[in-house]
């Protein structure tokens, strides 16, 4: 299967989101262990390292077919009916994605000054009036030096002691958006003919497949 650089932007991203959270960790048992301290903000940092590697994980899953699927009953139906199946699964999915999207950006818009959605379920257009709280903080992660210039564009030239919110909760519309693009990539696939589910994961088949192949060789 031919890789594509959004391929390696992704894969790269999810890496270093791994790499940082091991490195934090380690710093932090042995600063605990060998100098009896503590790196103050490291729990929270690991905490949001995590979350980006979750959420950013999820579309990516669904991209390379990795998420896992039980598929036994579509294997027992026809082509036409599979393809069916697919589509009402997909639709729900979509569904599904659209309402966290909203809920994502409902949940950080105002963190970021800008404004939330309207509507209970679907939105409805954007608030007229709202609070920023652009002004709002992190418990413990220092802010860095060179994000200072978003002092004067979210917090009235204010100067922060943290890293604003809309930093690390900005991975919830974004990754929401992202894998509402995937099931749309999906959904596209199952209406032209080029697949006939979402996702379905055959990880231990083809391991499996590989065992037997190694064992014949072999034998």
């Amino acid at each position: 299967m031919k890789r594509s650089w959004t391929d390696t932007i992704e894969e790269t991203i999810i890496a270093l989101l791994l790499g940082l959270m091991t490195m934090i960790t380690f710093a932090n048992v042995v600063a605990r262990y060998v100098y009896n301290s503590n790196i103050l903000w490291a729990l929270e940092a690991t905490v949001f390292l995590f979350a980006w590697l979750v959420l950013l994980g999820a579309s990516y899953g669904v991209k390379q077919n990795a998420h896992l699927g039980v598929d036994l009953v579509v294997e027992l139906v026809s082509p036409p009916v599979r393809r069916i199946l697919g589509l009402i699964a997909v639709s729900i999915c979509l569904i599904f994605t659209l309402l966290m999207l909203k809920g994502a950006w409902d949940y950080w818009a105002n963190f970021a000054n800008l404004p939330a959605t309207e509507g209970r379920w679907f939105p409805l257009g954007f608030e007229e009036k709202y609070r920023d709280k652009g002004w709002y903080e992190v418990y413990s992660v220092p802010h860095p030096e060179f994000l200072r210039w978003m002092e004067d564009v979210f917090n009235e030239g204010e100067e922060y002691e943290k890293i604003p919110r809309f930093i690390p909760y900005a991975v919830l519309p974004l990754s929401m958006a992202l894998l509402l693009y995937r099931f749309l990539q999906a959904a596209w696939a199952i209406w032209t003919g080029k697949a006939d589910r979402i996702v379905a994961s055959h990880e231990v088949e083809q391991e499996l497949e590989e065992v037997r192949a190694g064992h014949e060789e072999k034998a």
